[in-house]
């Protein structure tokens, strides 16, 4: 063994360890921000049907992202086993969402997929696939939604009815914007400093808008459950997806009170008490967030313990 191939052989042992201390540090400072009591009150007195209702559509809602790296997989052709793709792309949405898009979306998904053998060229591609399936869906519904004007703007606020759904028109436009590129462009590759971006075909497109759509509004649903149903259904996924982008913007892990103030200020005109709507967030983090977080874990250890041998005794599984 060479002298270089020793000392990289150090400094990747080095840096895997730095990242469990890393990941282990981001998720005591997320429990921290935690008012476990408070979890504990609302798991204890939330209505049972609607609590098991919920947890139903939390598993939708998660086998459906895992289709979106499904799709980096057909768009990738890479030939990683089904199920092994669904397991990273569980463990990566679970860090995803509590500790950023940089911990679970990125480096998770770079150390879980070179460890099963894909190239980082590969796995560049399939996570650029998987936000921008994300996203497409994000365009359309939001765009529906803000347009139609179904999102209560409260008086004073920074934007106001008219505002919101120009910019929602905007949104429907480039999503048509994007489909006809899908469909008619004659170019479909760019290179963007160093980086090449290609256009998937037009039916993989409507996949995308119509996989990403159908996730972002079993969300909605979710929430609009765990509220009681007191609130339309079209206003609940208005208020998720404008706080979602504004988790975005302000990025705090999780997006801890960013969803809360939104909620609290969007709903303000709606005959629901803060409680309720209070109540009803923080089981969504229950469900949504910290419970998939711990099984996430747990696979994570799991798998890492197992990347080694998955990898030897399937190589062809991982060909790029």
């Amino acid at each position: 063994m060479s002298r270089s191939h020793k000392v990289w052989k150090q400094t990747k042992s080095i840096l895997t360890w730095l990242f469990f201390i890393a990941v282990l540090v981001l998720l005591v400072l997320y429990a921290r921000k935690v008012d476990w009591g408070d979890v504990w009150n609302v798991i204890r007195d939330y209505n049972r049907t609607a609590f098991f209702s919920a947890v139903a559509l939390v598993v939708v809602s998660y086998l459906i992202y895992g289709v979106y790296d499904l799709i980096g997989r057909a768009w990738c052709r890479h030939r990683l086993a089904k199920r092994q793709v669904m397991l990273v792309s569980f463990i990566c949405y679970a860090f995803n969402l509590t500790l950023s898009t940089w911990v679970g979306g990125v480096a998770m998904r770079y150390r879980l997929y070179s460890r099963l053998g894909l190239p980082g060229k590969t796995i560049t591609r399939i996570f650029s696939m998987s936000i921008a399936t994300n996203w497409l869906g994000y365009l359309l519904v939001a765009g529906t939604i803000f347009a139609a004007g179904l999102v209560p703007v409260p008086r004073h606020w920074y934007i106001g009815d008219g505002t919101l759904q120009i910019i929602g028109a905007g949104l429907l436009l480039a999503s048509a914007l994007f489909l006809g590129l899908c469909a008619c462009s004659p170019r479909r590759s760019w290179k963007v400093r160093g980086h090449k971006l290609s256009l998937p075909s037009l039916p993989m497109a409507l996949f995308q808008f119509a996989i990403s759509s159908a996730n972002w509004m079993v969300m909605g649903t979710i929430i609009w459950i765990l509220m009681g149903q007191q609130v339309a259904w079209p206003v609940i996924l208005g208020v998720l997806l404008v706080s979602s982008i504004a988790g975005v913007i302000i990025h705090i892990p999780a997006g801890i009170g960013v969803m809360e103030a939104v909620f609290l200020a969007l709903l303000s005109g709606e005959s629901v008490t803060q409680g309720t709507i209070i109540a009803a967030l923080l089981a969504w983090r229950v469900l949504y967030f910290i419970l998939p977080l711990l099984l996430a874990l747990v696979l994570y250890l799991c798998l890492e313990s197992r990347a080694t041998s998955l990898r030897t005794r399937h190589p062809h599984d991982a060909g790029g």
